[in-house]
């Protein structure tokens, strides 16, 4: 028993308590317990009964407008503070074990409401666009899903995101986002403008520094083909675009569709265009599509001038063959533009008898 003694550190006792279980045969068996049911330390709960119940009142306040944590940070700490001020002692690992353990995470918001807009075609609205996606397609036309993202400020400014770099080093950039000013007092600023190919995978940006109006929106468009679907449709006179309800490109925007008009003239093509229905924006594919990677790709790189920015967007790439190209335009799109009943009534514009608001066709007008 000395020898075990001394090469174990375990006191006599134990030793002699282990020997009696061999002679009684209670041999451990990995995977058992080791202690005896009800050894340890009790938990704190089993002292102050009410302990867990106001831990998750504190925690998740909602419904109750005289919780003092309403307003206030759900760190650990915070709570454990309001808890303890509530009469019972603990700390905010004891908080964390107690949320854990009722089921509590850290989460983030999910976007999923849509608001009030749910409009009762929404979902034959978008099997319409499923069939003329179809009907396109069939044809060997062009389907081009059109959207503006978000405008971003040129400058050394925080971009959202991290990426990996050595150990000590980090951008720095400025503490506050208020924007620098051109020699003309406009705010320096990019407004990239997509479109996305969804037959091709392929995409363009059109990167403005003005204003994004429809007209900004149809000469981006207008760029795209001159670049790309010209060359790569030069049999075909149609093509369909997959647009938002709102913005630049909205389906009551006159400006939009007098743009539109002017567009099909050039080109002498058929402009077919449906509109995603009002709060299924995220819908469009060039949103996860397109403007996702462009986000991934450029995430915690200050866009400190244009041409980086071009750069970060013509180097997007994905393993299903996603290639994009940038451009920058220069060009000034005036806000406040009217458009008369009269240019409105001169358009060569077909609508559906579905929801022709959605979904028309501008053809050339004939001279």
């Amino acid at each position: 028993m000395r020898q075990v003694e001394e090469s174990s550190g375990a006191c006599w006792q134990t030793i002699k308590r282990g020997i009696e279980e061999i002679e009684a045969g209670e041999l451990y068996q990995p995977g058992e317990r080791v202690r005896k049911e009800g050894g340890g330390r009790k938990k704190l709960e089993a002292h102050y009964p009410g302990m867990e119940a106001a831990v998750e009142r504190i925690a998740d306040p909602k419904g109750d407008p005289e919780s003092p944590l309403r307003w206030t940070s759900h760190s650990m700490e915070h709570i454990a503070e309001q808890v303890e001020s509530a009469g019972y002692p603990i700390s905010a690992m004891g908080v964390y074990r107690i949320l854990k353990a009722q089921g509590f995470a850290l989460k983030a918001n999910k976007k999923e409401v849509e608001g009030k807009s749910n409009h009762p075609d929404r979902n034959a609205q978008f099997e319409h666009i499923a069939e003329q996606m179809k009907q396109i397609e069939k044809i060997g036309a062009p389907i081009l899903s059109v959207d503006a993202k978000k405008a971003e400020l040129i400058g050394n400014y925080k971009n959202n995101g991290r990426e990996w770099q050595p150990k000590g080093d980090v951008e720095r950039v400025n503490v506050h986002d208020f924007g620098e000013k051109d020699k003309n007092g406009r705010r320096i600023k990019a407004i990239p403008y997509g479109i996305y190919n969804k037959l091709k995978k392929q995409g363009f940006v059109s990167v403005g520094i003005d204003h994004n109006t429809a007209a900004f929106a149809v000469a981006s468009i207008r760029q795209y083909w001159e670049q790309y679907g010209k060359a790569d449709y030069f049999a075909i006179n149609e093509i369909l675009l997959l647009a938002d309800g709102g913005g630049s490109n909205a389906a009551n925007s006159r400006l939009w569709k007098v743009s539109l008009q002017q567009f099909a003239n050039e080109s002498g093509l058929s402009v077919h265009v449906c509109h995603y229905p009002p709060g299924t924006s995220k819908w469009n594919s060039i949103e996860h599509q397109l403007f996702s990677f462009i986000s991934i790709n450029w995430r915690a790189k200050p866009l400190v001038c244009y041409e980086f920015m071009l750069e970060l967007i013509r180097h997007t790439t994905t393993k299903t063959g996603l290639t994009i190209n940038a451009i920058l335009d220069q060009n000034l799109y005036p806000t406040g533009i009217k458009i008369s009943d009269e240019e409105m009534n001169q358009l060569n514009i077909e609508r559906d008898d579905f929801h022709p608001e959605w979904n028309y066709i501008i053809r050339p007008q004939l001279k």
